[in-house]
């Protein structure tokens, strides 16, 4: 079904304009060989994740089950099922910052955003993810809120560097 007002899968798309460009994009795309992935890193750039009315517009869209853009979707680390966060927060668990700590930095952050890792606030401001190593090992513990690397932490100081960025929305 190429025709947009035929789409059984275009509930709950986000905006009209959002689903014009995934529509838009799908089209453009689908002729070429191996398109999904442009088609979901377009999807994703979009949206800002690959929410399952998305996932199924994309294989009704190529002719796919669901299961086929399930399946890539969630092989590839570049893509999330879940929102983020404006400000995504990401703390290392590599061995050194493991050795160091940052587990207790985790746990920290979930205490201070009230959500678990791999959630977004309620709010869309935070969203919470974990990684294996950002290369700053000798900056252990670290964590990242965007791309801003922030190394040496201590739990006590988690609460003050979260606030910096709740302090830019007022």
């Amino acid at each position: 079904m190429n025709n947009e007002a035929n789409c059984t899968a275009c509930q709950s798309l986000g905006t009209p304009e959002q689903e014009a460009q995934l529509h838009a994009v799908i089209e453009e795309s689908k002729s070429t060989p191996g398109c999904l992935m442009h088609i979901l890193q377009e999807a994703q750039a979009i949206y800002g994740y690959l929410p399952i009315q998305v996932q199924k517009t994309i294989a009704e869209g190529l002719g796919k089950s669901l299961s086929d853009v399930y399946g890539v979707a969630t092989f590839y680390s570049q893509f999330s099922l879940t929102p983020k966060g404006k400000h995504r927060v990401s703390v290392c668990l590599g061995t050194a910052c493991y050795v160091k700590g940052s587990d207790k930095i985790l746990e920290e952050v979930e205490k201070q955003l009230g959500i678990k890792c791999g959630e977004c606030t309620a709010d869309g401001l935070f969203s919470i993810d974990s990684c294996r190593c950002v290369g700053a090992c000798g900056l252990a513990p670290v964590m990242m809120i965007g791309e801003e690397v922030y190394g040496k932490l201590t739990p006590d100081k988690v609460k003050g560097i979260l606030d910096s960025y709740r302090e830019e929305q007022k």
